[in-house]
């Protein structure tokens, strides 16, 4: 290939993209790294910088990227926090930007990066769940292609392919259960950080693992995919897949049924997102269905995880309601790895700041800051006088 695509990718130290960068080095002369970002893990950075040789780098953390920029030969560049992050994926060097930043960090950078004209391969699933109004009709006046990461939305994409969507009778996202679908009330009331961040099948940052733990991953899911796909949420359904083998299905309104299947590697979406739309061959390793046995489904246990239809109640509220759902879990979940804050008390300070919360239909991305801001001030607030 004589024209390489130019990738950013931002949170390079983190699960996905670690997984990214083994993608790329599987397609030499395919792909260039020319941007990399990282909060503050200088030190794995570093070792990526040695392997890939990007133009520059964006450390958010000002003081770590201070120590990076004294470590290393003046060929890299490196930026730091928000304006450096605004800034590599504007530049004319970068045609695609793999965003897999967590959480409501990841907002700004795609929307910027689409005002840019830039392709997004997007495993951020917070930036369509607050800021998804704003950044979809970016995406139609700028023309650009917004391709999910996520293992489901990937599954959902690529079933849809060659399909129209006013054929679509629903949208089914499965999840795994995470480590607690068995659990009783009780065993959740007494459940540790250590037994929430082993996650059954797939292997995530902290964040991601308590919101797979809680269900609340699948309910930013919902959202997400009302955004990406233009399904109305009626018609988008949960089903828990313990096998995780099943990625997510489509159903048409023939009744039937399309599913996307892959052992849980996030190298699959990741590869599919960046190649498509073509399809390449790849090593990873193939279901054995013999070996597999069976597949089993279950409905959710809405009653024992609330925060999957607290979600699907921000979605209905509308506006800026998913932006105050995303902020307070956020803390909640940074409350609870902190050890501040019981496992099963996670959706009920989520209710909180939705009951608190009137939204506004029409809105900026100054306001979304704002509202994110003011979320997590009230949510800590709140926490400490219910414990002081």
């Amino acid at each position: 290939m004589n024209n390489p695509r130019n990738i950013a990718i931002l949170g390079s130290t983190g699960s996905v993209g670690r997984n990214a960068l083994e993608v790329i080095a599987g397609f030499p002369g395919r792909f260039r790294v020319t941007y990399l970002t990282a909060h503050k893990n200088i030190d794995l950075l570093r070792e990526q910088i040695n392997q890939c040789h990007p133009r520059g780098v964006v450390v958010l953390e000002p003081g770590a990227a201070g120590t990076l920029r004294k470590s290393i030969d003046g060929l890299t560049e490196v930026l730091s926090g928000e304006e450096g992050l605004s800034e590599v994926v504007s530049r004319g060097d970068v045609d695609i930007v793999l965003n897999a930043l967590v959480g409501f960090a990841g907002l700004k950078p795609t929307l910027r990066a689409v005002e840019a004209g830039k392709d997004v391969a997007l495993a951020n699933k917070e930036t369509l769940v607050v800021g998804g109004k704003l950044v979809m009709a970016k995406v139609r006046e700028k023309r650009v292609r917004l391709l999910p990461i996520d293992s489901e939305h990937s599954a959902i994409f690529q079933c849809l392919q060659g399909e129209e969507i006013r054929t679509v009778e629903r949208l089914i996202l499965t999840a795994s259960g995470g480590p607690f679908l068995h659990y009783g009330k009780e065993k959740l009331d007494a459940v540790t950080v250590g037994e929430a961040l082993r996650h059954p099948t797939w292997r995530m940052g902290n964040k991601i693992t308590i919101d797979s733990a809680t269900l609340m991953n699948k309910g930013l899911e919902v959202i997400e995919a009302y955004w990406l796909f233009g399904i109305p949420p009626e018609k988008i359904h949960v089903v828990v897949h313990p096998q995780s083998i099943i990625h997510s299905m489509v159903e048409f309104v023939d009744g039937s049924v399309k599913a996307q299947l892959g052992l849980p590697d996030m190298r699959l979406p990741i590869q599919y997102a960046l190649t498509y739309p073509e399809r390449l061959p790849s090593q990873y390793r193939r279901v054995d269905f013999a070996e597999l046995g069976n597949m089993t489904f279950l409905p959710p246990d809405t009653e024992r995880f609330p925060c999957l239809p607290l979600a699907s109640h921000a979605l209905a509220m509308g506006g800026t309601a998913p932006a105050v759902l995303n902020a307070a879990n956020e803390v909640a979940v940074e409350l609870f790895l902190a050890g501040k804050l019981p496992f099963c008390a996670i959706p009920a300070v989520i209710r909180e700041a939705l009951n608190a919360h009137t939204p506004a239909h029409e809105f900026t991305m100054q306001d979304l800051e704002r509202i994110d801001a003011e979320t997590r001030r009230r949510t800590r607030d709140e926490f400490a006088l219910t414990i002081s």
